[in-house]
């Protein structure tokens, strides 16, 4: 199976690209942000999820190893394939789709090409309270075009942020529920510490 490609951008189409990796050409299919930063002539490092039928082979291309690990991950819910999966990616970033799946607001899942209430609802249902999937290359995550590019910072907080609360005691749900909610409130670009502290505050009983 095919995990990661590293080339040269042959050419960029809509909605694939082709990478030239030591004189094969690649087909890969992917989001429109993220063939954005794919640049004709540019070397491309891509993280890549290979799917397998009788027919054919399809490669699906993302710019790191925590999107294409949710990218396998959402195909888990009833109804949903790799088409929408991968809208689903192009229209909502990592905390985005995870506060949604935290915070049960399928209003913004369902703004994805495809998606309409009933799914929405669905995705909700099955991953909500579940921890996120973590990418298998999340230790050396690369952009197309080859520069390296950490996982956004409040991504990596809001996963710290609900850790420290499940280390305190409480449950997944509740602890990536009040961080979703916490980071809408003070910020996307909130720290860990911050997080907690607003989490925590949304997590007191009440008198």
């Amino acid at each position: 199976m095919i995990g990661r490609l590293k080339g040269v951008i042959a050419a960029v189409g809509e909605g694939q690209a082709l990478i030239d990796v030591g004189g094969v050409g690649y087909l890969v299919h992917a989001g429109s942000r993220t063939l954005a930063r794919m640049v004709v002539g540019e070397a491309a490092e891509i993280f890549v999820e290979t799917q397998m039928s009788e027919s054919a082979i399809r490669l699906f291309g993302f710019v790191t190893g925590e999107e294409r690990a949710w990218f396998a991950r959402l195909q888990d819910a009833p109804g949903v394939g790799a088409k929408l999966a991968l809208a689903i990616l192009d229209t909502l970033t990592l905390p985005q789709l995870m506060d949604a799946i935290a915070l049960g607001d399928t209003t913004a899942i369902s703004r994805s090409h495809g998606v309409g209430k009933k799914l929405a609802e669905r995705i909700v249902t099955e991953f909500k309270g579940k921890p996120p999937p973590m990418g298998l290359f999340a230790a050396n995550l690369s952009v197309a075009g080859g520069g390296p590019t950490p996982v956004s910072a409040p991504s990596g907080a809001r996963a710290d942020a609900v850790s420290a609360l499940v280390n305190l005691g409480y449950n997944q749900a509740d602890a990536a529920r009040a961080v979703a909610q916490a980071a809408r409130d003070i910020g996307e670009d909130a720290k860990e510490a911050a997080l907690i502290r607003a989490a925590l505050k949304a997590l007191a009983p009440v008198n």
